[in-house]
């Protein structure tokens, strides 16, 4: 495993598993639960220690599932983030939600706590104040958000005393490019490391369909999700990709012990239409 060094030193894997949809979308769903846990465990094994979740998965059954998962693992070993949904963002919220998490997770503390979606209906110097409280008593090594624009990280980072801002997880893909007009060289410029999530869009950059994608992965002897996942990582951007089939694990950490060369790179970006 490859890793990038945040701007408060702390090192994150590049590549992790995402959990949406293991243990439910917005309700919990147990019945896979069984399957789901140990395909976690298998990505642990294979080397994807870096577990990406939040509390609105499954109403807190992702959570509970990667929890029951990582309890054999030495925790040291494994990068955890997980997110407060933006109903939970008052300074109170904020920490229950976190205490809820953690005894979840059945963990003393997250490597990453990231606010899932902004709320113009609460004052983001509450949040902020609260995520900092949570790194103070050592609950939360690392803070940052998700789906925020540049003016709202500007906004949030007005009322940093202490911390700072690492990472903003996005939607970001070869099919949508549009956080490339401002938000990533925003970003980037204030060292906040962008994470990919839908780095395959939904499977569409996965099943062979795009024809220049395909062919690439042909020249390269990889699959078009390989590829994919590749062009991003070469952007520096860090992802999340969710699978539950072990040979697609395995093939999601494929994608370092090569390069892509600069014609590929500029022929994907070319002649794949961004959304």
């Amino acid at each position: 495993m490859k890793y990038q060094k945040l701007s408060n030193g702390q090192n994150i894997p590049l590549v992790g598993l995402g959990t949406w949809n293991i243990g439910g979308r917005f309700e919990k769903d147990l019945s896979k639960e069984k399957e789901e846990i140990k395909v976690i465990q298998e990505a642990i094994k294979l080397g994807i220690g870096h577990i990406d979740t939040a509390e609105i998965y499954g109403n807190g059954q992702t959570e509970t599932e990667v929890g029951t998962a990582i309890r054999d693992f030495e925790r040291k070993n494994l990068f955890i983030t997980t997110k407060v949904w933006n109903s939970n963002l008052h300074y109170g919220d904020v920490i229950q939600s976190l205490e809820r998490s953690l005894k979840r997770l059945q963990t003393d503390y997250v490597d990453l706590y990231l606010i899932h979606w902004p709320n113009p209906n609460i004052p983001i110097k509450e949040t902020i104040e609260a995520m900092e409280h949570l790194v103070d008593k050592g609950k939360v090594k690392s803070i940052g958000v998700s789906n925020f624009s540049v003016k709202e990280i500007k906004d949030a980072k007005k009322y940093l005393k202490k911390q700072k801002i690492v990472v903003n997880q996005i939607e970001y893909n070869l099919l949508s490019r549009e956080a490339e007009k401002e938000l990533i060289p925003f970003c980037k410029k204030n060292n906040i490391a962008i994470i990919s999530y839908r780095p395959l869009a939904k499977g569409d950059l996965a099943n062979d369909k795009i024809k220049v994608l395909r062919n690439v992965a042909r020249k390269y002897d990889k699959t078009s999700a390989q590829i994919a996942l590749k062009w991003l990582i070469s952007r520096n951007i860090i992802v999340i990709p969710k699978s539950t089939n072990i040979d697609h694990l395995k093939q999601n950490l494929d994608i370092f012990d090569w390069e892509l060369k600069k014609e590929d790179i500029e022929n994907l970006e070319k002649t794949i239409p961004s959304m």
